[in-house]
């Protein structure tokens, strides 16, 4: 008897999520070198340092609302080889960087062409899986950026460690030109290319017109969890030594990764079979066990095992998070709901650094992540309010409707 259920492993879905992995291996492998790059080869300040990634991640938060415009506009597959040569060209002006400022500008418009291949994957992808299998084909993609999270900071700091600053820009642009060259194989779906063209005919440009308001909650809901999501990403390697396991600090990111696999074939499929709602609630409270066992942890078992919990809740959130905004928005806007939801949720990334580096300038690490557990449950209730709450009463209505 033949499988029924719609093909999730295309060509393209394939390509988009390979191309949307050596995408953020090429982010995250500079995030981590930038710093020290302005530190010991430009002789930079500390201060100067940390801009590296804010500038990056401004320019990215301010073009994707008009890069997904854009899409409506032009199409995904268009604006996305448009970023992904950007992208990659600007990883070759890195060779020729040798002051400060000359990085700084390199590193915005580098941001702009991340900001916009980011959204275009974004809205590929949302038309590419099949609507029975949204949660679990957002699950996988959303994957390939938290493996390369994963690889790009190990081998972006092992490069400039063993090899030095050439091999390491060398590398980066390898990856960064095999995320292009992954890009070529996209193609879009007719039907959607024709919608496309047919809101470029139907639609004016107007300013409201850069956001798709009904991914706004989803969206805050998100940036709401990433500022405790950024302690981790801030931070988490300092406490490893604080805490004397610093020697197994690199594998934190890995044992994260290994439970994303293994639990992404069971979590997706649950979300598409029983709903956000059956899938979100458990996620949040594993996320805040992650955070109690991390903010106790005096062992290198522990550690790790913190590590397992919070894998396993934010690595199903966000995605679930993703598809929510996705699929809230008519067809027709979801490219510009991935933009917004991207957008507002980078925001609660870069802010929450800020907060939590205040933070710990008052309070231990351990603390911070004990106060992150409680803040966590906290946003059961902001999760039910701006999102949880309807989806519930329109599934009690499609059942409604079933049994009837």
């Amino acid at each position: 008897m033949q499988d029924s259920k719609p093909q999730l492993w295309t060509k393209n879905f394939i390509s988009v999520s390979v191309s949307n992995f050596f995408l953020f291996m090429t982010f995250y492998f500079l995030l981590v070198t930038m710093p020290i790059y302005v530190l010991n080869e430009l002789k930079g300040k500390e201060s100067e340092a940390g801009l590296v990634t804010t500038i990056f991640l401004l320019s990215a938060i301010i073009i994707r609302p008009i890069a997904g415009r854009w899409i409506e506009k032009i199409g995904a597959r268009m604006i996305l080889l448009v970023s992904l040569f950007m992208f990659s060209g600007v990883t070759l002006v890195y060779f020729s960087v040798d002051t400060v400022f000359a990085l700084m500008v390199t590193r915005f418009i580098h941001g702009i062409g991340f900001g916009m291949a980011t959204t275009a994957t974004g809205a590929i992808v949302a038309s590419t899986i099949p609507d029975s299998r949204r949660g679990e084909g957002m699950g996988y993609f959303v994957l390939s950026a938290n493996l390369a999270m994963v690889a790009g900071p190990f081998l972006g700091l092992t490069a400039m460690q063993q090899w030095g600053v050439s091999t390491m820009l060398t590398m980066g642009v390898v990856s960064a030109f095999i995320g292009l060259m992954a890009g070529l194989f996209i193609s879009i779906p007719k039907k959607v290319a024709k919608s496309q063209q047919e809101s470029q005919i139907k639609s004016s440009f107007s300013f409201k017109e850069l956001f798709e308001l009904s991914a706004v909650p989803i969206a805050v809901t998100g940036a709401f969890f990433a500022i405790a999501y950024s302690s981790i990403l801030s931070f988490v390697s300092i406490y490893a030594v604080e805490i004397g396991v610093g020697h197994v600090a690199s594998l934190f990111f890995v044992v994260y990764a290994v439970v994303l696999l293994v639990s992404r074939p069971f979590t997706g499929k649950w979300y598409d079979l029983y709903g956000a709602n059956a899938i979100i609630y458990p996620a949040i409270v594993l996320f805040a066990i992650g955070m109690i066992v991390l903010g106790i942890a005096d062992s290198a078992i522990l550690f790790l095992v913190a590590a397992a919990f919070a894998g396993l809740g934010w690595g199903t959130l966000f995605p679930s998070y993703q598809t929510i905004a996705i699929t809230v928005a008519p067809p027709s806007r979801r490219p510009v709901a991935t933009a917004t939801f991207l957008s507002i949720f980078d925001i609660g990334i870069g802010l929450g650094s800020f907060i939590v580096g205040l933070a710990a300038a008052h309070i231990s690490l351990g603390t911070l992540y004990l106060f992150s557990s409680v803040y966590i449950l906290i946003g059961i209730v902001i999760y039910y309010l701006f999102q949880g709450r309807r989806l519930k009463e329109e599934r009690k209505k499609n059942k409604q409707v079933l049994d009837i």
